[in-house]
This record gives C-alpha cells, sequence and structure tokens, in this order.
C-alpha cells in the first residue's frame, strides 16, 4: 500500500529533501510551501512517472484560510495521510534579546508554533483514524542556549515539549510523535536569518563539515518507515565539529 506523507517547509533546504527522499522511497507526498516558483522548480526536477507521485500546494502556513483551501481541493489520491512532517519554520535575527525585533519575534513564533500547532489539529483526525505518524522539526537550541537565540529556541523548545505531550495524549491511538532535533544543518537557514548575507552563512559553515539537508531526511525517512509498533520519541543529531560544550563567564 502506498502511504501519503505532507511535508511543509518543502521549497528547499531539509523540506525538499525530506520530499525527495520519500517520493524515492514510494511515498505519495503533499510538498507545501510560501514560494510557488520553488515549487515549480521542484517539479521540474521530476520525469512524469514521479511527477504522479507530488501533489504541489503553495500556501503560507501562517495562513489559515489558505492552508485549509489547499488541504480541501487535495486530489482524490492524496487525502488520506499518513504522515505529516511539520519541517516549516525559521530564525530570524540574532541580537541579543534587550536589542531584538519584537516583529521578528512574532513571525517566528507565528510560523514555528501557531502554524504548527494548528496544522497538527486539522489533521489528527485523519491520523488517528489511519494510525499515521507526526515528525516534528525542532533543533538542539530547543534544549542548548545560545547568545542570540532567544525567541528562537523557545520555539523549538515548544516542538519538543508539544511533540512529547502530543506523544502523551495519542497513547492507545497507534499514532507515532517524533521530535527531531538537529545541530548544524548547511541550508538557507543563515541567510534567512541575516537577511540574506551569505558572508555570515560561508563563515558559520567554513570548515564545519556541517550536517547536509540530504543528511535530517535520511534520518526523517528512517523515522518514517519504522514498524508502527516502535516510536522515536526524540532524535537529537550534530556533526562531528560541534558540541554543546562550554559556559560563558562575563568578567567585569
Amino acid at each position: 500500500m502506498t502511504r501519503t506523507a505532507l511535508v511543509t517547509g518543502a521549497t528547499a533546504g531539509i523540506g525538499a529533501a525530506t520530499v525527495r527522499a520519500l517520493m524515492g522511497a514510494g511515498w505519495r507526498v503533499i510538498a507545501t510551501g510560501r514560494r510557488a516558483e520553488r515549487l515549480e522548480a521542484l517539479r521540474d526536477e521530476l520525469d512524469e512517472d514521479r511527477r504522479a507521485l507530488v501533489h504541489f500546494a503553495a500556501f503560507d502556513v501562517r495562513d489559515d484560510a489558505a492552508r485549509d483551501a489547499a488541504l480541501d481541493a487535495l486530489p482524490e489520491g492524496f487525502r488520506d495521510i499518513d504522515l505529516l512532517v511539520n519541517n516549516a519554520g525559521l530564525a530570524l535575527g540574532t541580537a541579543p534579546a534587550q536589542k531584538a525585533d519584537l516583529d521578528q519575534w512574532r513571525t517566528m513564533v507565528d510560523t514555528n508554533i501557531v502554524a504548527l500547532i494548528a496544522l497538527t489539529h486539522r489533521l489528527l483526525p485523519g491520523l488517528v483514524a489511519r494510525r499515521g505518524a507526526v515528525i516534528n522539526l525542532s533543533s538542539v537550541a530547543a534544549t542548548y542556549p545560545y547568545t542570540g537565540g532567544n525567541v528562537y529556541g523557545g520555539t523549538k523548545a515548544f516542538v519538543k515539549q508539544f511533540s512529547l505531550g502530543l506523544r502523551s495524549d495519542l497513547a492507545g491511538t497507534g499514532v507515532r510523535v517524533t521530535s527531531i532535533e538537529p545541530g548544524m544543518v548547511e541550508t538557507e537557514f543563515t541567510l534567512v536569518r541575516t537577511g540574506g548575507d551569505q558572508a555570515a552563512s560561508d563563515t558559520l559553515y567554513g570548515g564545519a563539515n556541517p550536517m547536509t539537508a540530504e543528511d535530517i531526511a535520511a534520518t526523517l525517512l528512517w523515522v518514517a518507515q519504522l514498524p508502527p509498533h516502535l516510536n522515536i520519541n526524540r532524535l537529537e543529531l550534530m556533526p562531528v565539529s560541534q558540541s554543546f560544550a562550554g559556559f560563558q563567564v562575563a568578567r567585569g
């Protein structure tokens, strides 16, 4: 039986890599994202046979009406969703809290928290009926604070705890819930965070041998295809070059 996954934030990075990985393993995939042109580019990669396995839906996850319209318009073969991958999310700004932009904080909360819980709430009845799975993309920032991480880290801590709460509530339903918590992954993440500063992105990843979007997508696929009696509650992963070690000391 062919299973169906919905992946948010599929226009780049981990989301796009996850669409490719799931499709390569024979899943049907609903690929969603804000940037229609990026979804079109992803479609253009595919031959006719593989296009039949993917449905593209362009909408902003923060827009409830657009989200619901896209879900209501799903083609027949894509309506029964077995896996929700809540990947859409972002970090904005690197300033300490006392100098941060409040609008950036609100955007992170609206995207990383509010949109995620709203989509999950919408799809949960079907996931319960199909004994499906939810994979939420959190971050090591949910556990290890760092300067400038403030609200971004807070939103990812919410995602981690929400995942555990879902797991508790869904006990006995057969629905699996996993929080994936990556460290450094080289994607557009830093470009988005810094407003397109390529030098900042190059500096962060240079010489670090970071993880790739494909690394995380392979991990997501592994979790998705585990036997239905096995649940991964949380999975934290980092490149070997990265460590959570180290405390700060401010000296006067």
